[in-house]
């Protein structure tokens, strides 16, 4: 992992806790006990955070920035499973199972993480059930979220696709507008095509299309307005 130190001027050594939903429970006293067991690292993008099928004996918080995890198919194409952002976290399964990375997490812009070591975590655990709640409710919804993906591929159409993970990141990065929603898109069109299953040409035209629509207005290459919700949550249901 990166040797650079993130200094947390902006968190002042705290805010890394406070804003983790697994850690959302504790109180004032106890999460001064997380932040005594934070290691902060500091990533540039493009950076490599870890290697699919090497060992992570740390739970790693995401405290400033965005990452994705993905594998490779036999194909050689990268799928993205996660897009992981401020709160978020990885690398339980090595803490609670003994297994190694399933995927290759990579910074999409400069990352600021937290890590708590593997005996220290399991301590927490102990300590703290409301912890272990969470994390399962985390770990449940990204179940929710890869059996919703499957479904997608093999069933729904590419509008539908689309319409789907437009939808997704309104919900996590979107922001009140005078005309909808705006979304800074945490992907490229390339990899938003490598998140569902799809070309870069294809997501670039059928995007195009919804714009030519007046679903959604494009905003540059980065930014996205959902001009009508209702237009993207019934193209999924049909």
């Amino acid at each position: 992992m990166s040797k650079h130190i993130c200094n947390c001027e902006h968190c002042q050594h705290k805010l890394c806790a406070k804003n983790v939903p697994i850690f959302s429970l504790l109180d004032p006293e106890e999460i001064e006990k997380v932040v005594s067991l934070i290691v902060r690292r500091k990533y540039s993008k493009g950076e490599i955070i870890v290697l699919e099928g090497s060992s992570l004996g740390s739970l790693v918080i995401i405290n400033k920035g965005r990452v994705k995890a993905f594998r490779h198919t036999y194909e050689g194409k990268e799928q993205i499973l996660y897009i992981f952002s401020e709160g978020d976290f990885f690398g339980e399964k090595n803490l609670i199972i003994n297994q190694k990375a399933t995927y290759t997490v990579e910074a999409l812009e400069d990352t600021n993480i937290c890590m708590i070591s593997k005996n220290d975590f399991q301590i927490l655990l102990k300590e703290y059930p409301a912890i272990s709640y969470k994390v399962m409710e985390e770990l449940c919804n990204r179940l929710i979220r890869l059996e919703n993906a499957v479904e997608s591929m093999s069933i729904k159409n590419v509008e539908a696709r689309i319409s789907s993970v437009l939808l997704e990141f309104a919900n996590k990065y979107g922001k009140p507008h005078s005309k909808g929603i705006l979304v800074e898109l945490p992907l490229s069109r390339e990899g938003i095509a490598n998140y569902i299953g799809l070309t870069r040409e294809t997501v670039s035209r059928k995007m195009s299309l919804l714009q030519d629509e007046g679903i959604i207005e494009m905003v540059g290459n980065k930014k996205v307005i959902i001009v009508d919700k209702e237009a993207l949550e019934d193209s999924i249901n049909h």
